[in-house]
C-alpha cells in the first residue's frame, strides 16, 4: 500500500513537471514571438521615419579619397528633395577638368540599405555638351517607379572615357520620402 502511494506521489509531481515545464516553454516561445514582432515593427518604423530624418546626409565622398581623378566634383544638386518614387528626379552634378572629354560613360550603381537595386551605363554626351572642359555639368533625370520603397539609398557614379580610362567615382546618399515636400537640395563635399 506505502509503494502504491509513492508511485502515485511519482506519477503526480512527474505529471505537474511536464505540465509546468510545457507552460513554461509555451510561455517563453510566446514571449520570444512577441519580441521578434516588436523587433520587425521597430525596424520598419525606422525605414519609414529615416528618410524624413536624413536630409543633411546628402554629402557625397570620392571612392578613392586617395586617387587624383582627372574629373573634379565639387557639387551635386538634387531636385526635387526629398526624392518621392513615381516623380521625375534630376541629379546636377558640378564638375570640372583640365582635359577636354570628347566621350566616355557614366557608370550608375544603387544600393537600397545593402541591397544592389539598380545598375545603368550612359553615354556622358548624352548628359552634358560634348567635348567638356574646364566647368561643366553632368545632369542626369531619373523617373523612379512610383512603388519604389522609402528609405535610404546609395549611388555610386563612375566616369569612364572612351578608352575606359577611370576619370573620376563619387558616392553619396540620398532618401526616398513618403511625403511630398518638393524642393531643391544642393551637397558638396
Amino acid at each position: 500500500y506505502f509503494r502504491m502511494i509513492i508511485r502515485r506521489l511519482v506519477f503526480l509531481f512527474l505529471t505537474v513537471s511536464f505540465i509546468l515545464s510545457s507552460v513554461f516553454c509555451a510561455l517563453l516561445q510566446s514571449m520570444a514571438m512577441a519580441a521578434m514582432k516588436l523587433f520587425v515593427t521597430l525596424l520598419f518604423l525606422l525605414f519609414l521615419v529615416s528618410p524624413l530624418t536624413s536630409a543633411e546626409s546628402t554629402d557625397f565622398e570620392y571612392c578613392n579619397k586617395k586617387a587624383n581623378y582627372d574629373v573634379k566634383v565639387s557639387q551635386i544638386n538634387i531636385t526635387p528633395f526629398p526624392v518621392k518614387g513615381g516623380r521625375t528626379t534630376t541629379f546636377s552634378i558640378i564638375a570640372d577638368t583640365g582635359k577636354n572629354l570628347t566621350g566616355g560613360k557614366l557608370v550608375i550603381d544603387v544600393n537600397y540599405l545593402f541591397f544592389h537595386v539598380h545598375q545603368e551605363t550612359i553615354d556622358l554626351c548624352k548628359e552634358t555638351s560634348c567635348p567638356a572642359s574646364g566647368d561643366f555639368v553632368i545632369s542626369h533625370s531619373q523617373e523612379l517607379p512610383g512603388f519604389t520603397p522609402p528609405g535610404s539609398y546609395t549611388l555610386t557614379m563612375k566616369m569612364v572615357d572612351e578608352k575606359n580610362k577611370q576619370l573620376s567615382c563619387i558616392t553619396f546618399s540620398f532618401s526616398i520620402s513618403l511625403f511630398d515636400e518638393p524642393q531643391a537640395l544642393s551637397a558638396s563635399s
